[in-house]
């Protein structure tokens, strides 16, 4: 049932119109003054307001200004009912934003009329902005950056403590996620039963795409390496996006290639580079990965350094050890500190 906000200060014509009005299916509400009904009217958003010009308090165009400059109310269709015909009073009302103008007397059609019209327009026009304010939202994601601002903004946001499973090979993909704070590893176990690390994330980073056309599972695992809070949105909600916004979809494939071109040089480090090498640039791929400078420590267990470098635990232990008494690193517990980054880069 729609809603009809009458502002009319003469009680018998109120009551009268009021009686006509829900006669015709409508839900009245009656202010006897301008400053009444814009209370009203804010209170309880109506369909559509008849008001008077003449009223004690506050006219007619009073309460028309007032309510066009309030962005709750701005757009609900606004008919003026009044004795005052003068050709300037049309006007002045027209001018103001008035939907109509009905003079008294007026017959029951012409008011119905009226109001049916005004409403329909009013419902036309709503749909009107809501598809542009849509095209718009879609409008603005251009880049990998706006995408990342809309998983922000639409996101399902989700918390994870220091070694916790974010998602396991296998489980349904139902999420890509963004990082907010924290770091992620991804790592899959080869058929001896030996984990390997396919990729890090950090902050600002995406991971979690499979397949956007097919219901893939997930490749691989993924664990927090720190305490982490991430943002993911549904694979359905993404590709609705990368449909209608075809710039970042090509944004996208160029991240994608990214990362394959990352575990090529991996795949090629494990099957061609000395241990030192890989030793070295794990190092320091994990200092960058926690945006460490050479003089700060990165924290991390021997099994991730070890995983990623694509070497034993055991080995990984022994080739540090020889750098620390090379004076290259400094070690202490599970701490890493790089005392010479000219070394390290020098053997990758």
């Amino acid at each position: 049932m729609k809603k009809i906000l009458l502002i009319e200060d003469d009680e018998v014509l109120r009551e009268n119109t009021t009686e006509l009005l829900e006669l015709s299916n409508y839900q009245v509400y009656n202010a006897e003054n301008g400053k009444v009904g814009i209370k009203v009217a804010k209170e309880i958003i109506p369909d559509i307001i008849v008001c008077d010009i003449m009223m004690p308090e506050l006219d007619g165009y009073g309460v028309l200004e007032a309510l066009t400059n309030n962005d709750i109310t701005k757009h609900i269709p606004f008919i003026f009912l009044s004795a005052k015909t003068e050709r300037k009073d049309v006007r002045k009302g027209m001018d103001l934003g008035a939907d109509d103008y009905i003079t008294k007397p007026f017959t029951e059609d012409e008011l119905i009329s009226a109001i049916e019209s005004r409403i329909a327009k009013a419902s036309i026009l709503k749909e009107r902005r809501e598809e542009k304010n849509e095209t718009e939202v879609e409008e603005e994601i251009r880049s990998l950056n706006d995408l990342k601002n809309y998983f922000d903004d639409n996101g399902e946001t989700f918390h994870f403590p220091k070694d916790a499973i974010i998602y396991k090979e296998g489980n349904n993909s139902n999420y890509i996620y963004l990082i907010i704070s924290g770091l992620i590893k991804c790592h899959k176990l080869d058929e001896q039963g030996k984990q390997l690390t396919t990729a890090l994330y950090k902050e600002d980073d995406l991971f979690g795409y499979t397949s956007f056309t097919q219901n893939l599972a997930y490749q691989e695992s993924a664990t927090a390496i720190q305490k982490t809070e991430l943002v993911g949105l549904s694979k359905k909600a993404l590709t609705s996006v990368l449909n209608k916004n075809h710039k970042v979809t090509l944004e996208l494939i160029e991240l994608l290639t990214g990362d394959l071109a990352v575990v090529k040089d991996q795949l090629l480090q494990m099957a061609y580079s000395s241990v030192s090498k890989k030793t070295a640039s794990t190092i320091l791929k994990f200092a960058e990965k926690l945006n460490r400078k050479p003089e700060e420590q990165i924290k991390i267990s021997r099994i991730d350094l070890a995983s990623v470098a694509g070497i034993a635990t055991e080995t990984l232990i022994r080739t540090m050890s020889n750098f620390k008494k090379q004076g290259i690193i400094e070690i202490e517990g599970r701490t890493i500190r790089i005392l010479d980054i000219n070394r390290l880069q020098e053997m990758c």
